[in-house]
């Protein structure tokens, strides 16, 4: 815990608090030190157990995903809401682990919207990398009519998945798109020169042209 806080940057706590997050540490550096721990299951529990944000980052990264029973790991997603945690904790964790499919199919239904984001999180990348036996019209249907109302963290994660049936499947791009345009999520997100709009019309076009070449 000592080492973590000698990691703390001036200025970066303030800038992450404003996106969320309560740490200061330098993320490289705190990737340094889980390179140098290597996996450590019992060590990544105890950082967990402490609360910091620092070291719960430390924590999932000496982690070894398949030791996380389905409710352990509900648990951490009810415990680390910050975004970053949040974030790594799915993917970094949740997504290599063999309880995936059943954490996301009970994460959708939730009715905490941070929980639900990390489920719709987990079915972006089914719709990416393991479609088969997804409905991809129903759940084109339930972002068609949730999608405009969701809280921000549950509306980016849906958009995600609206982009991402728009890319990876031809047969369902044109609705996808159409979706996108009637509801205007993130139309105006302000987008830096060079990258990709979130908005899914835009995400979706961008990435096709890119694939084909043109």
């Amino acid at each position: 815990m000592a080492e973590l806080a000698a990691l703390e940057v001036p200025g970066v706590r303030e800038a992450n608090r404003k996106r969320g997050d309560d740490h200061g540490v330098n993320l490289a550096a705190l990737r340094a030190v889980a390179r140098r721990l290597k996996t450590q299951q019992d060590l990544a529990r105890d950082l967990w157990s402490t609360g910091d944000t620092a070291a719960r980052l430390l924590a999932l990264l000496i982690s070894r995903p398949a030791a996380f029973e389905a409710s352990e790991l509900d648990a951490m997603l009810r415990q680390g809401r910050e975004p970053k945690v949040h974030d790594w904790l799915v993917n970094y964790v949740v997504k290599k682990s063999p309880h995936a499919e059943q954490l996301r199919l009970a994460w959708t239904a939730d009715p905490d919207p941070v929980v639900a984001s990390a489920g719709w999180a987990l079915t972006t990348e089914r719709v990416a990398k393991k479609p088969v036996g997804l409905d991809l019209p129903a759940l084109l249907s339930t972002i068609e009519a949730e999608m405009s109302d969701a809280p921000d963290r549950l509306q980016w994660a849906m958009n995600h998945t609206l982009a991402q049936i728009g890319i990876d499947h031809p047969e369902h791009r044109d609705r996808a798109i159409a979706i996108g345009e009637r509801l205007g999520v993130l139309k105006d997100y302000p987008t830096p020169p060079n990258c990709t709009s979130p908005y899914a019309p835009a995400w979706i076009k961008e990435i096709v042209s890119r694939r084909s070449g043109a």
